[in-house]
């Protein structure tokens, strides 16, 4: 799991229950195999699905009094199936068939791949899903928006940069120091989107220790005030980096030790990361 995806998620998500929303995560086994994911194999994507939600749960999700549900889609499809099929039926009626192919996007896919029949019915019954729900908020990436609307998202598309919640400490540090982090420049710098979407909104802070002697130890409180002195070369890639470093790590301990303490968590991690990942 993508550290946007354990940790910015549930930031997220605990705002909205705090606002007196009730959330439903979609753990969208279904789609999964019609995609292909885990060479289609049912019990290893069943698996995958409880991993992720190990992973909110150790990470802080505010579950108390039944604010989030985690609710499975095969489960739930066929429970309801009187509810939900009439609806693909009527989605894929209003929609040429170049329609729903321009739609492969949200798969991972091009128009000019071979689609299979399933990944032509997955778009329909993503569509069918918000009606199922009966959501009045969506959370979705951009990569969804040719179905549904669709929110920026980090990029999760090189494994050798992106952090991932299940990193070791020294990942981390070594993911940090290889990152793009142009001095003076904010925009499209990834090292300051993690201070601004994850480390802030977690922490209220940043501490920055700085290399020079004659320099002190700095606090962040807010992203404007970083911006000010990243721009102005007062603060420096070799400064921040560290101090970014070291809040991520902070972030994805609980993770860490959950797997390692957990018999049944560690069993599940052990499994899921011998699956091998199929597009």
């Amino acid at each position: 799991m993508h550290i946007a995806q354990g940790v910015l998620k549930t930031i997220s998500l605990n705002k909205l229950t705090s606002a007196g929303c009730r959330v439903k995560i979609w753990i969208a086994d279904w789609f999964a195999q019609l995609n292909n994911k885990m060479g289609g194999d049912l019990k290893k994507i069943e698996s995958v699905g409880r991993y992720l939600i190990e992973i909110w749960k150790a990470v802080g999700m505010d579950q108390e009094g039944g604010k989030v549900e985690f609710l499975c889609s095969s489960k739930e499809i066929n429970a309801r199936a009187h509810e939900y099929w009439p609806l693909v039926m009527d989605i894929a009626r209003r929609n040429k068939l170049p329609r729903i192919i321009r739609c492969g996007q949200i798969m991972g896919r091009s128009e000019q791949d071979e689609l299979t029949v399933a990944q032509i019915l997955y778009p329909r019954m993503q569509c069918a899903d918000i009606f199922f729900l009966k959501a009045d908020i969506c959370q979705l990436g951009m990569d969804q928006r040719k179905v549904n609307q669709g929110q920026e998202k980090m990029s999760k598309s090189d494994p050798s940069s992106s952090i991932y919640m299940e990193d070791d400490e020294a990942e981390v540090k070594l993911k940090i120091k290889k990152a793009y982090c142009p001095p003076n420049i904010v925009e499209g710098n990834p090292c300051l989107e993690y201070i601004k979407y994850l480390v802030l909104p977690w922490f209220k802070e940043l501490i920055v220790e700085c290399s020079e002697a004659n320099e002190r130890d700095k606090t962040f409180k807010s992203f404007e005030e970083l911006v000010d002195d990243y721009e102005s070369g007062n603060l420096q890639p070799a400064d921040l980096k560290p101090a970014l470093a070291k809040a991520l790590n902070k972030n994805l301990e609980p993770i860490r030790e959950h797997f390692k303490k957990d018999s049944n968590a560690k069993e599940l991690l052990k499994r899921v990361k011998a699956y091998r990942v199929t597009k």
